[in-house]
Order: structure tokens, then C-alpha cells, then sequence
């Protein structure tokens, strides 16, 4: 009877439940909203309301460039967001393992008996959840700011040239350029990737610190692996070059190899583009999805290979 119990729990415990991985990231999302992070939304909201008051003037004083003042409001929302989410991603994850392990509450977990997978996953859901529920609101404060910028825009221009005598249909077709700056598909696209950034980050920060004993090196380690990802295709580039004018291969081989390694995070941004008004194809939405995806689910295993022997 006791093998009998033995054998149930083990299959209890086999698989992946989704039950408790829920459980754990929801533990963790309370624990890191105890942090007071959700205070960045203050100063975001703060940072966005003072850069939408920025007027460009022209020569007659009036507003003389409002494809800029667009540009400058998307592009001090994207950058606000990318700074939050992967620091947010690189701190919060490096601290998960270490944090457990100093209030012995990994220690209550595992021998639950909860599989190590399962703890990962739950960990990793919890950051990646508050970072999730960060972007949305502040997706919905910049849309909301652009908006109110576009509309007020739209009314002094039109008044403007309506007053200059020309036709209504000449104004709309001037005012068109302006709408491709506002609120879009394409706003909550670059947001959607942002978190997908962190989404990486935060699996990288995971598996150094599966093995890593201190939470500076993970730290250290997964900053500079993010800044090789954002220099990686440049680099990979300038390799692919040196190739084509007879370098040493090598070395070209070797190069690309180590550059295979790293995320290449410039893949997985299209902000500028998105800040130019360009519209971005639902194709090329759907290759960042999936590499993003590929990316964490590579380095999640790996780190559940690292956790799964190691002894606490």
C-alpha cells in the first residue's frame, strides 16, 4: 500500500501542473508588488505629461512641427518602457533563487514535493506577469497622451487651413500624414515586443543565477549579455564582410558561432519604425513572436538542466 502512495505521488509530481506553477507566480507577483514597483507609473505618467507640453516652434511662433512632437512623445514612451521592463526582468529574476533561499522558502517548496521545473516556471511567470500588467498600463497612458495630442493637433491645423481657404478635402489629405502617428496597431505592437525583450532578459537572468551564487554576477553577467544582443547583428554584419573580402575564415567562423550564442535583441525591436510611422506587417510580428519564444524556451531548459542537481 505505501509502494502504492509512493508510485501516485510520483505521478503526481511528473508532469507539469499548471496549478502550481500558478500558485507560484502568483506568490511571486505579490511579493515583488510588496516592492513598491508600480511607483515607476507615477513618474512615467509624470515624464509622458511634460513631453507631450513640448512645442516645437516655427518662425511664426505657432507649432511648426508636429511629426516631431509625435515622434518625440513615442519615442520617450518606448524608451521609458524598455528601461522599466528589462531592468525590472534583470533584477527581479537575479533576486528570485537567492531571496528563497535566504528566507528558506525554497527550501518549503521543494520539498513539497514540487518539481524544479515547476518552481522555474512559476518564478518566471510571476516577474514576467508584473511586467506584463507595467506595459499595459503604461501602453494605455502613452495611447492615451498621443491621442490627446493628435486631436488637439489635428483641430489648430485644420482651423488653420480652413481659414486659409482651403478645400476640406485638400486638409484632410494634408492632416493624413499626422494620423499615421497616432494611436495605432502598431503602438501596442512595439509594446508587445518590448515585453518580449524582457521576456528574454528574464530567462537569461534565470539560468545564470540557476548556478550562480552571487546575485552581483548575475547581475553583471546578464547586463552584458543584453548589451551583446543589442550589438550582435551589427557585429555579425561586420564579420559577414570581412568574409566577403577574403578574412580569415576561421576566425569569421569562429565569430559567428559565438554570435549564435546571444539573443539578437535588435531582431526583436521595431520602435524606431514605429516612431517613424512605418506600419509593421503582422508577418514580421509573427517571426519576433516565435524567435522570442524559441529564445526563452532554449534558455528555461537550460536552466531547469542546471537546478534540477543542484543541492541546497
Amino acid at each position: 500500500m505505501a509502494t502504492h502512495n509512493a508510485q501516485l505521488e510520483l505521478k503526481k509530481t511528473s508532469f507539469i501542473s499548471l496549478n502550481r506553477i500558478a500558485v507560484i507566480a502568483g506568490h511571486t507577483f505579490t511579493q515583488l508588488v510588496r516592492m513598491k514597483v508600480f511607483y515607476f507609473l507615477v513618474a512615467f505618467v509624470i515624464l509622458i505629461w511634460a513631453t507631450k507640453q513640448i512645442i516645437f516652434p516655427n518662425e511664426t511662433g505657432g507649432s511648426g512641427s508636429p511629426e516631431q512632437e509625435l515622434r518625440l512623445l513615442k519615442s520617450t514612451g518606448f524608451a521609458a518602457m524598455n528601461i522599466f521592463s528589462l531592468l525590472l526582468a534583470l533584477a527581479s529574476t537575479a533576486l528570485l533563487i537567492p531571496k528563497d533561499i535566504e528566507d528558506r522558502t525554497l527550501y518549503t517548496i521543494l520539498c513539497k514535493p514540487v518539481p524544479r521545473l515547476d518552481y522555474l516556471l512559476g518564478k518566471l511567470a510571476g516577474v514576467l506577469l508584473l511586467i506584463l500588467v507595467s506595459l499595459f498600463v503604461m501602453d494605455l497612458i502613452l495611447s492615451l497622451f498621443l491621442h490627446q495630442k493628435l486631436s488637439g493637433m489635428i483641430a489648430i491645423h485644420t482651423e488653420q487651413l480652413a481659414a486659409r481657404g482651403i478645400p476640406k478635402e485638400a486638409i484632410q489629405e494634408y492632416l493624413a500624414r499626422y494620423e499615421a502617428h497616432g494611436v495605432t496597431a502598431n503602438i501596442h505592437y512595439a509594446t508587445l515586443t518590448i515585453f518580449l525583450k524582457a521576456m528574454v532578459i528574464a530567462s537569461i537572468a534565470l539560468l545564470i543565477s540557476t548556478f550562480s551564487s552571487s546575485t552581483l554576477f548575475t547581475i553583471i553577467a546578464t547586463l552584458v549579455i543584453l548589451i551583446i544582443g543589442l550589438i550582435v547583428a551589427d557585429a555579425r554584419e561586420y564579420v559577414i564582410n570581412m568574409a566577403a573580402i577574403g578574412q580569415e575564415s576561421k576566425l569569421v567562423s569562429t565569430a559567428l558561432a559565438i554570435s549564435i550564442l546571444f539573443p539578437d535583441l535588435q531582431f526583436l525591436s521595431i520602435e524606431d519604425g514605429v516612431i517613424d510611422g512605418r506600419t509593421v506587417p503582422f508577418s514580421i510580428m509573427r517571426q519576433i513572436l516565435i524567435i522570442a519564444l524559441l529564445y526563452v524556451a532554449t534558455y528555461v531548459v537550460l536552466s531547469w538542466f542546471a537546478f534540477r542537481k543542484k543541492e541546497f
